[in-house]
């Protein structure tokens, strides 16, 4: 919206700084961040005269039993913040304002609608497990749809850009929208199991998305792309603008989700922020370093996936103390602070590890 003040630059000459994406990236990271700050407090009391509580496993680590009653769906005060960042910084009429911002608000409802059984109605299974796994599957399915008929780059439509490598390109043909399909679906649930100590899933995040807003950058702008050797992508420097929004977003629910958290994310953030930032990785045509900037995510996913997979094949014996693996070092010794500072290390090497491809091609 704040984008056509550059339109009155002959008026007022100051104007046109709102038509650089670099400028309206601040604006947006420093709009969201703000309004996570101003919000917060009160939706922390609102939650907590509620009685919007989280409930802590038995079976768990002794110490998060003093968890036990946080306000929790403090995904919310992302979501609200990252929607109003968007709006106001982004481009109306970039098309991909509109795919993040539908991908945004469908994945939330669901996470919303999971969290508001478990924790409004004190329904302890919450939405039905297939009814939330069908409704991820639409989305991606809608997503990809919509990457068929109007692709990032029509000459790159079902092709796969291998990283590290000068101009490698793998065509997947139809298998691609599988691909992308299990991306969304598959992140989304990453990023909901990750959330399990205080300023781990924000923190990483993060990461992730700053990663993810520089490739968006030099993928959209003409001249970087071709020094780069990446896929150009019209239009794609303004998902910088929604990504700083989103970390700003994160920056201010840290604020308040630092050990010791005052609030959780609930699934009404995490679903959604595991999703967008697959739907990011396709847009930008980037898709196989999402498995490297999400590392810790899918470290998190495996170590659930062969926890379960132990437990049924070998009799009940378990590979780790606790799954997801944040939980084996906490048992292991290692207080929770230490652990997601070090988890944020790991995330922040192979944020750099990922952008080095820019340049090892």
């Amino acid at each position: 919206m704040l984008y056509y003040l550059h339109l009155y630059r002959d008026a007022f000459g100051p104007l046109n700084v709102f038509q650089y994406i670099t400028f309206r990236a601040g604006g947006a990271a420093v709009t969201s961040l703000g309004l996570c700050l101003l919000l917060g407090p009160s939706l922390i009391r609102s939650l907590r005269a509620r009685k919007v509580g989280q409930m802590q496993r038995a079976d768990g680590p002794q110490s998060h039993l003093s968890k036990h009653g946080t306000p929790t769906m403090g995904g919310a005060l992302i979501f609200l913040a990252v929607v109003a960042s968007t709006l106001l910084w982004m481009r109306p009429d970039n098309r991909f304002t509109w795919l993040l911002l539908s991908v945004t608000m469908c994945l939330t409802a669901i996470g919303f609608w999971d969290d508001y059984l478990k924790l409004i109605k004190k329904d302890a299974k919450g939405a039905p497990s297939r009814a939330k796994f069908l409704i991820q599957v639409l989305v991606g399915l809608g997503v990809t749809t919509y990457l068929a008929v109007r692709p990032p780059n029509g000459s790159f439509a079902t092709m796969l850009n291998i990283p590290y490598g000068k101009e490698l390109f793998i065509d997947l043909g139809v298998m691609y929208f599988a691909l992308c399909v299990i991306m969304i679906v598959g992140s989304s649930n990453a990023v909901n199991l990750t959330d399990g100590l205080d300023g781990l899933a924000a923190g990483t995040v993060m990461f992730c998305a700053l990663a993810y807003a520089v490739l968006a950058y030099t993928s959209g702008n003409v001249k970087l792309a071709y020094y780069l050797r990446i896929i150009h992508v019209e239009g794609a420097g303004e998902i910088a603008v929604y990504l700083a929004g989103l970390i700003g977003a994160c920056l201010g629910f840290l604020w308040f989700n630092a050990y010791p958290a005052q609030i959780f994310m609930g699934d009404t953030g995490s679903l959604f922020l595991g999703g967008v930032i697959a739907v990011v990785a396709m847009c930008v045509k980037q898709e196989l370093l999402l498995p490297i900037i999400g590392g810790v995510f899918v470290l998190e996913t495996l170590s659930v996936i062969l926890q379960m997979a132990s437990f049924k094949l070998r009799g009940g014996k378990r590979i780790f103390r606790m799954a997801p693996i944040h939980h084996h070092f906490e048992l292991g010794g290692l207080a929770e602070p230490k652990v997601t500072v070090r988890f944020w290390i790991v995330s922040i090497i192979l944020m750099l590890a990922a952008l080095a491809s820019l340049k090892l091609r």
